[in-house]
């Protein structure tokens, strides 16, 4: 079966897990849990892992025990200067370009954090839409829902004809167990909750069956 529609997570995926961007949000988020919720420094970071592995995100997390507003939420945490992290990535625009069709960004950001993103990098242009965790609302990534409502905005109702690429495990794996095509970006190796990997985004062709001449006919690797 083809593959008619390629979803891309953006944070630690569009742009390498190394460039510290991550871990820069990660202390918006800990300083908006301080300053903005009033956690003590001391409890943020259990507080966070709890919060993560209960409700999918930090974000939902707060919101539904401590009513925040997430708007205020996610305007404070992507309060980052993101040039001293990432820069423009002419190799990944170059394969991105041989792709049969431009991509979807499927994240639990927002809208605006992606396109900051994607204009540094300078990819922007080559993307059709984002889905982001407003879209999805209520649900996040890894949870079903998400990825429901992911694939009614691409307007597919077959999984089974989607690539994903993300840096997660977890959003990984459930995404596999609905029929997704998973491939994990950032280690070159096999785990069961994907079917494919590659060390970063810009080798997205190595996906991809390199014998098919037709690119709508293009599947991907399975190890």
């Amino acid at each position: 079966m083809s593959i008619n529609t390629i979803l891309l997570d953006l944070d630690d995926t569009v742009y390498p897990s190394n460039s510290g961007l991550w871990e820069a949000i990660g202390e918006r988020i800990n300083q908006f849990m301080i300053e903005r919720v009033h956690i003590s420094t001391e409890s943020v970071l259990e507080l966070r892992e709890r919060l993560y592995h209960q409700y999918g995100t930090t974000m939902r997390g707060l919101a539904a025990e401590y009513q925040i507003d997430i708007y205020d939420y996610l305007a404070y945490v992507h309060d980052v200067p993101l040039k001293n992290y990432i820069q423009p990535d002419p190799a990944l625009r170059q394969a991105l370009l041989g792709l049969p069709y431009r991509p979807v960004i499927f994240t639990n950001a927002d809208t605006a954090h992606a396109r900051r993103v994607l204009s540094i990098i300078g990819i922007d242009d080559l993307v059709s839409n984002i889905i982001d965790i407003l879209a999805v609302s209520p649900y996040c990534k890894p949870q079903e829902g998400a990825f429901k409502k992911a694939l009614a905005l691409v307007g597919e109702v077959d999984p089974h004809r989607v690539a994903f690429f993300d840096d997660n495990i977890n959003n990984l794996k459930a995404a596999r167990q609905m029929g997704f095509f998973t491939i994990r970006v950032g280690k070159r190796q096999y785990q069961p909750e994907y079917h494919s990997s590659i060390k970063m985004l810009r080798d997205i062709h190595q996906v991809f069956n390199p014998l098919s001449r037709e690119l709508n006919t293009w599947q991907p690797e399975l190890f």
